[in-house]
């Protein structure tokens, strides 16, 4: 607090001021006459003067130099007196002694890039529900929902924002004495307390295994191959079970859907959840009014966020059918009858199937319309920067065939020192890497078209024995050569790595700085070894959590910064329909495999990406297929690794 401007040195000190700020200052409007310019005084000569008196007191010896002492601010003797001792702020209610209700703050948590004291490690907190989501997914089966759900519980996991999906199918069949067939999807959220990183990988590893689907709100056992009933006493839940004029069906569905969203708001409200997805087909106003009433009464600043998804596209339509016939409803069933089952399933929910539209807005819910999985989307009202977020990812969706693959870059001279960090170039056997890639590159480039076109000139219905793997939609369109980009970082071991490449001109190389490898801050040029000698608190910080440890010094930065510039490339990554060769650094692979693989946090910083490994992701509509390859240093090519499975690192240095 400073002092009356203008002051005598025996001026009394100033008064004290009450912290919480409830009495007036006293003698604050008692100012010496003549010391303030009158309120009539012109502005514009208070600033000329001002103006005056600095260019005169910068330029002392210039002609006609003439001091101004108009302004009453430039002749205020300094004071003597005694400075007010600093008071430190208390906790209080700006209002009032009665706190205030105040909506909880919807603005954007970054986990790793915003704190504050409701949330120092930037996730969303309990306190604020206003910021935490409700996703209810509205549509007709086969229209890729679960497909969906599950890309959006990947995505927002992986920027640590704990999500969770809520299968209303999976319960119902419980409900209705059908025991799941399946164990569920490698990346279901009700996995996550298993070994994800092996699961993860057995998604459909190295071809070998077919894809164990969970589908929603749909049922598991149909008598179509005629086998004899089960002793056990079961609802009928062929398509007659989801005809809406069969009252006691519909209870049951109703009840189970309820129940499945007393799960979720249990998880938001007291398990530490931020986004909660409800999986089933909500295909009608009454129930999806249902949905929004039950979650106002619990809660009602929770934000809902309603996700239709439809599909007009028949190829894509006929596709996402016969996704269904490997799913737990038709598994092992005879195909030719399953689709005619499904077909009538879906016939019976469409008869009464209402999309979303002028209900939704006449009562300012936020939707999305998902039409041919991204190929356009229609919004309303979205707010809060979850919501946000969701729609600009929904919009990189695509089905296209195509092969993405990471590595590390060859060999540097730092690493041969073991330095952390760095912009070293590569040794002769990197550069050799470099060569052996791009041979085994271009090979696998031409192998991947011969394969996808025999597989369209093969395909059948029913399919034959031991094809479990569903069709693209661009099953029925002609398969062109696609176009390859390799992109590394802006460092020179990552450029360096992608020279042949550089030189084919089939191939597009980009730098991106965004792909450079974690800054190590103050540790830069550094080993492990040595930081452990000279600074031992902060390797031990490190090693109890590398996934929140932020390297000190200038531009050192963590696991969870890197996450957050990689957000914009996984979306790019994501929206292309190209083929893609990343050649990054450790931290980077780590981060990018984490979000392919679906694993969780505990995962990401601990996992094994060495030298010399190289690892492929091909997309599917059902998930990903994962192959690995190691580096054959003597032969100069890559041999597969067919037990491979993401496991953590036990190396110190990594």
């Amino acid at each position: 607090m400073s002092h009356m401007i203008g002051s005598s040195a025996t001026a009394p000190s100033s008064p004290s001021i009450r912290a919480n700020g409830q009495r007036p200052i006293p003698g604050a409007h008692q100012f010496h006459d003549g010391l303030l310019p009158p309120a009539a005084a012109s502005w514009s000569s208070a600033l000329k003067d001002l103006n005056d008196f600095e260019l005169s007191s910068s330029h002392p010896t210039r002609p006609g130099f003439q001091q101004h002492y108009d302004s009453p601010y430039s002749r205020s003797i300094p004071s003597t007196a005694p400075g007010s001792p600093r008071i430190p702020p208390l906790r209080q209610n700006s209002g009032s002694h009665t706190p205030r209700v105040r909506p909880h703050a919807t603005t954007l948590n970054i986990p790793g890039m915003t704190r504050s004291k409701a949330s120092p490690d930037g996730r969303i907190p309990d306190r604020d529900v206003a910021a935490k989501l409700v996703i209810i997914m509205v549509g007709l089966p086969a229209r890729g929902k679960s497909y969906i759900t599950k890309k959006i519980q990947r995505y927002l996991s992986w920027q640590q924002h704990n999500t969770k999906i809520f299968n209303v199918g999976n319960r119902r069949r419980l409900a209705a004495g059908v025991a799941n067939s399946g164990s569920g999807s490698p990346t279901s959220a009700t996995n996550r307390g298993v070994d994800v990183p092996t699961q993860a990988a057995t998604i459909l590893l190295n071809g070998t295994k077919g894809p164990d689907i969970m589908v929603e709100d749909e049922p598991t056992k149909l008598d179509l191959n005629g086998e004899p009933k089960s002793a056990r006493t079961k609802i009928d839940q062929s398509a007659k079970f989801f005809d809406p004029n069969n009252e006691i069906a519909a209870k049951l569905r109703e009840q189970v859907a309820l129940d499945t969203l007393d799960e979720l708001l249990a998880y938001l409200l007291h398990g530490g959840g931020a986004v909660g997805i409800l999986d089933a087909t909500n295909s009608t106003i009454k129930r999806r009014k249902l949905l929004v009433d039950h979650i106002k009464a619990r809660e009602p600043k929770l934000g809902i966020l309603f996700i239709e998804s439809i599909c007009h596209d028949q190829n894509l339509l006929e596709a996402n059918m016969r996704l269904k016939l490997s799913g737990p409803d038709y598994k092992d069933k005879d195909p030719v009858k399953s689709l005619a089952d499904f077909k009538e399933r879906v016939k019976a929910y469409e008869s009464a199937y209402e999309p979303l539209g002028k209900w939704e807005e006449d009562m300012h819910l936020q939707y999305i319309q998902m039409i041919d999985v991204g190929r356009k989307l229609v919004h309303h009202r979205l707010k809060g920067f979850l919501s946000g977020g969701i729609a600009s990812y929904l919009t990189t969706f695509n089905l296209s065939p195509r092969q993405i693959w990471i590595t590390r870059h060859g060999q540097s001279q730092d690493n041969q020192l073991q330095k952390l960090g760095g912009n070293s170039e590569l040794t002769e056997r990197g550069h050799c890497y470099g060569l052996a890639l791009y041979n085994f590159m271009t090979y696998k480039r031409k192998e991947w078209l011969i394969e996808q076109k025999n597989k369209i000139a093969q395909s059948t219905f029913p399919p034959l024995p031991g094809d479990n793997t569903p069709p693209y939609p661009e099953l029925n369109q002609e398969l062109e050569d696609k176009n390859f980009c390799v992109w590394t970082s802006m460092l020179q071991r990552s450029v360096q790595t992608a020279e042949y490449f550089d030189a084919d001109e089939d191939y597009d190389v980009k730098a991106w700085e965004m792909l450079n490898e974690l800054n190590a801050g103050s540790f830069e040029g550094m080993t492990y070894e040595e930081i452990a000698q000279r600074y031992p608190e902060e390797y031990r910080k490190r090693s109890q959590d590398k996934l929140q440890y932020i390297y000190p010094g200038v531009g050192g930065e963590g696991y969870l910064q890197v996450i957050s510039r990689l957000r914009d490339m996984v979306r790019e990554i994501e929206r292309i329909t190209d083929h893609l060769l990343i050649i990054g650094h450790r931290s980077v692979c780590r981060v990018l495999m984490a979000y392919f693989m679906d694993l969780t946090r505990d995962d990401i910083a601990d996992l094994d990406v060495p030298l010399g490994i190289l690892y492929a992701i091909e997309p599917k509509p059902y998930g990903i297929e994962f192959h690995a390859y190691k580096y054959n240093e003597e032969q100069g090519w890559f041999d597969e690794l067919p037990n491979y499975k993401p496991r953590k690192t036990v190396d110190r240095n990594s």
